[in-house]
């Protein structure tokens, strides 16, 4: 339901939905042993159910400001993104989340950039049905009790000023996932953002990459 792809509203929003359209896709590109990388929410809850449905598709999976499950906290959070883009538009949403997403000193320095239709989730503007579906899709994301049967490599980075997904929701990944490997980068928010973050980010990646 986003840019030129097709909904199928007669079925149930749903993470493993997505993760078929990535398992379709795979295989028919015949590739196997990908890396998965997940840096916001639903990219790596989706590897999640890939990892468990197709392990043969998966040589490693990084995940970031994500869960297994919900708790009331990010339900509620969620549900009121969703709600902000219902009753008062993107454009608020948009401001919304944004101030939910990056460091405070980020946000003031490159403001003009975020805010606006060109800015980051743009792709849902104009689009409203596909972000509550997106949210439902979301909400009901529960792997808590199958984490242990994932054999991927698993890096899972915790976000500490991360006020959407922080460490109360990835800390329970790198615990139930066996062999899990857990990085704290102490002052990232939701999003990383900036050099020196992104540089930091893609040291640990590449570290992690190497090894697997």
């Amino acid at each position: 339901g986003i840019g030129d792809s097709t909904d199928e509203p007669d079925r149930a929003p749903a993470m493993a939905l997505h993760a078929g359209d990535v398992i379709g896709l795979l295989d028919h590109l015949g590739w196997q042993r990908v890396h998965f990388v997940g840096l916001v929410g639903m990219g790596a809850c989706i590897a999640q159910e890939v990892a468990l449905a197709r392990p043969d598709l998966v040589r490693s999976m990084v995940n970031m400001g994500a869960w297994a499950s919900v708790d009331p906290f990010l339900h509620d959070q969620l549900a009121l993104f969703r709600d902000i883009h219902r009753d008062s538009g993107f454009l608020t949403f948009q401001k919304h989340v944004c101030l939910m997403s990056f460091l405070p000193a980020y946000y003031n320095e490159n403001r003009d950039r975020l805010l606006g239709p060109a800015g980051p989730w743009s792709e849902l503007n104009g689009r409203y049905p596909a972000h509550e579906r997106l949210v439902a899709a979301c909400l009901a994301h529960d792997v808590s009790a199958r984490l242990a049967q994932v054999r991927t490599p698993t890096l899972v980075i915790h976000s500490g000023q991360d006020q959407v997904t922080g460490p109360r929701t990835t800390l329970p990944l790198e615990q139930g996932i066996p062999g899990a490997e857990g990085v704290l980068m102490a002052d990232v928010a939701h999003v990383v953002a900036g050099r020196e973050q992104k540089a930091a980010f893609a040291r640990l990646l590449l570290s992690f990459l190497e090894r697997h």
